[in-house]
């Protein structure tokens, strides 16, 4: 997650090291491990609340574009001016589509995840009305997890890892990959966790 500097969460982290505290890691969404092999797991997820934002512009672009959006929702930026504690991973849907000549264009959706217990109707209304809430079902999700530095060409590579190991054990994918990104970027690279998601059948 090397590109989502966000100021906000950076001060939290400033703020811990000043009283010689460590950083809390951000809580994930409950899952249930179905599989697990090595880097590779199924999990089952429950129903989640996701804040999102979609952004057209190269993924680097987009992701530290729709991050900070997000951040400023979640860091008071809503009717409420509520506070609302960050989760981990940031989540990076492909959103490309074509313009209205046709051609091909680039385009990225954003997501965090909200925390458990804070379902549509309990959360406050964005101040940026390109940010949109929904609920996800339950979905079972295909995992390949890797460390360093989440490059479009080891994006694309841990894909196809991922696909082929889907295809070997005959799991059906229902859905495109999605990328997930659990470290502030201050974390060193080598002890990043990444990891590409697939929902399977």
């Amino acid at each position: 997650m090397r590109r989502f500097a966000s100021i906000a969460i950076a001060a939290l982290a400033i703020g811990a090291a000043a009283v010689g505290a460590s950083v809390k890691a951000a809580d994930e969404p409950p899952y249930t491990v179905v599989l697990s092999d090595g880097d590779f797991q199924i999990r089952d997820y429950p129903a989640l609340t996701i804040a999102e934002v979609t952004v057209r512009a190269p993924r680097n672009e987009a992701g530290n574009a729709g991050f900070r959006k997000l951040a400023g929702y979640i860091f008071g930026g809503n009717a409420e001016k509520r506070k609302i504690a960050m989760t981990a991973p940031v989540i990076e849907a492909s959103a490309g589509g074509a313009d209205d000549k046709g051609r091909a264009r680039e385009a990225w959706t954003i997501r965090f995840v909200m925390p458990q217990g804070l379902t549509l109707d309990r959360l406050p209304k964005a101040d940026d009305p390109d940010i949109r809430m929904h609920e996800t079902p339950a979905t079972r999700y295909a995992a390949l997890r890797y460390s360093g530095l989440a490059g479009d060409d080891t994006v694309a590579a841990r894909t196809r890892d991922l696909q082929a190991i889907l295809k070997a054990r005959n799991l059906e994918p229902t859905g495109a990959p999605l990328l997930a990104f659990y470290d502030p970027p201050w974390t060193p690279w080598f002890m990043r966790r990444n990891e590409i998601l697939i929902p399977i059948r």
